[in-house]
């Protein structure tokens, strides 16, 4: 994961570069400190919550605990007309959701299953009862392919005014995990944290909804298929994705 934020911090670096270049061609003015960068691009932070729907009474999953956190970079492209105030944004980014489950539990693989497989377990089933567990959660990352048609308020600048967007994105699942932390009977803090892919779906997609202003915006994701690949997941679930927060665009 380190990896792909290093190539992608490296590619906006590039861009910047080139993009402070043109200003300086064209001689246009500094923007005033507290300005929003003229840069025709977009660098998205989304921060919010992940939750579980269709999902069964067994399978709870505490809600401050399941994050969810996209860093995406996308491109405006004006449709209709330049004056039309709409743009097809689209771009690419990282997407990392967190699913922290109620009652001490956790996913394990499921033996009967296979290794692409998963079962919710309590932990101290498995690391015993005298421990004090500090923090639970299943991470899921991905890469994602957000494309977002954006309405324009302001018609004639669109890095001001309101705008509201219907799109969505379609993900590949390149890394899962459980991290368990715990303190011992003996008051020695340990931490387990074991890789593989707990019947997850390798891919997702849905539909993405987002309004507010250019530098600011609230945002809700939709998955349209299901989480788990069929009569993987624990319980057999069938539970699909729901993701809600707020999000800045840093250029």
């Amino acid at each position: 994961m380190k990896k792909i934020y290093t190539l992608l911090l490296a590619f906006l670096l590039i861009q910047g570069a080139f993009a402070q270049d043109s200003l300086q061609v064209a001689k246009k003015s500094k923007t005033p400190i507290g300005g929003r960068p003229n840069i025709p691009s977009d660098l998205k932070f989304e921060f919010g919550f992940n939750q579980l729907n269709n999902r069964s009474e067994d399978l709870g999953v505490n809600f401050f605990a399941s994050r969810t956190f996209n860093v995406y970079y996308q491109y405006p492209i004006s449709i209709f007309g330049k004056d039309s105030g709409i743009t097809m944004d689209l771009g690419i980014g990282i997407g990392s959701d967190k699913y922290g489950f109620k009652d001490d539990q956790t996913l394990y693989n499921n033996p009967a299953l296979g290794p692409e497989s998963s079962v919710l377990r309590d932990i101290t089933d498995v690391l015993g009862d005298d421990i004090n567990i500090k923090k639970n959660v299943v991470a899921a990352n991905y890469v994602d392919i957000p494309l977002d048609f954006t309405y324009h308020f302001n018609k004639t600048n669109h890095s001001k005014g309101f705008q509201v967007s219907v799109g969505g994105k379609f993900g590949y699942l390149y890394e899962a995990h459980t991290k368990v932390k715990y303190e011992n009977s003996d008051k020695l803090k340990r931490q387990i944290k074991d890789s593989q892919n707990y019947g997850l779906e390798k891919f997702r997609y849905g539909i993405s909804v987002k309004a507010g202003s250019q530098g600011f915006y609230a945002w809700s994701y939709f998955g349209l298929n299901q989480v788990f690949q069929k009569g993987m997941g624990p319980n057999s679930t069938e539970a699909t994705q729901i993701n809600f927060g707020i999000g800045v665009n840093v250029f």
